[in-house]
């Protein structure tokens, strides 16, 4: 991965704003522009005018981006969790994950990867999670949640194989960042099961993970130990 201009978009989340603050501490990394709903540049990945408007302004303004990362996630709302039955099941919250977790990261991929550098390494990644994996789900629930992120591992692998063809060199995967201490997680704290990291290790884990990835293993989900989660 090469990442001397970086765009994360989320950046005002746990994760998105350790992922902004590392890359800022990275000599390597020269320039990272820190998007949220209400940065100077606004976007609001349910808002796709907002999403090619930012991607415009930043091709207009900007030297060519390498590495873009999607850092936003729907898991739980004020008054509404993730299911634990299929009774518990709502088309409007539904139809809110998926918008969230699949359909926005989707419409960034759009905007974003046509003004990411050309005929070089580049790198795009969006937050997906381990439960969005069919083939590893054995405890079931959380229909919304997991749904939209295999959804969201889905368009990863189609828009890898697309992109591919454009740019050879190109890296564009999930990653699943494990258990953080986020507002995302808050919920769920008092599981014992799962390691938790902070954002800043979360970041730390993450961005290491990128950096040893080759355009061969492009349109995958990978965890935060560098290990691939089967589709």
């Amino acid at each position: 991965m090469v990442d001397r201009s970086a765009v994360i978009i989320g950046a005002r989340g746990g994760i998105g704003a350790a992922l902004a603050d590392a890359l800022d501490a990275d000599p390597r990394c020269t320039n990272v522009m820190r998007l949220h709903r209400d940065s100077d540049l606004p976007i609001d990945i349910l808002d796709e005018a907002s999403i090619a408007a930012a991607a415009t302004s930043l091709a207009d303004t900007q030297p060519p981006v390498q590495l873009v990362i999607v850092a936003t996630g729907l898991l739980h709302a004020r008054s509404q969790g993730p299911e634990k039955s299929l009774r518990e099941l709502a088309s409007d919250w539904m139809i809110q994950n998926y918008r969230v977790n699949a359909v926005g990261p989707a419409l960034v991929a759009k905007h974003f990867l046509p003004m990411m550098a050309k005929n070089e390494p580049i790198c795009f990644a969006a937050l997906s999670a381990r439960v969005g994996s069919i083939s590893d789900n054995r405890l079931g629930g959380w229909h919304s949640y997991r749904a939209s992120k295999s959804a969201l591992n889905m368009f990863i692998r189609n828009i890898a194989i697309e992109w591919q063809r454009k740019n050879p060199q190109s890296v564009i995967v999930g990653l699943h960042p494990g258990t953080v201490e986020t507002a995302l997680s808050a919920p769920f704290k008092g599981n014992p099961a799962h390691e938790r990291f902070t954002p800043a290790r979360a970041a730390e884990n993450l961005l290491g993970v990128l950096r040893q990835l080759k355009p061969e293993q492009s349109g995958q989900i990978f965890a935060y130990d560098g290990t691939p989660i089967a589709p």
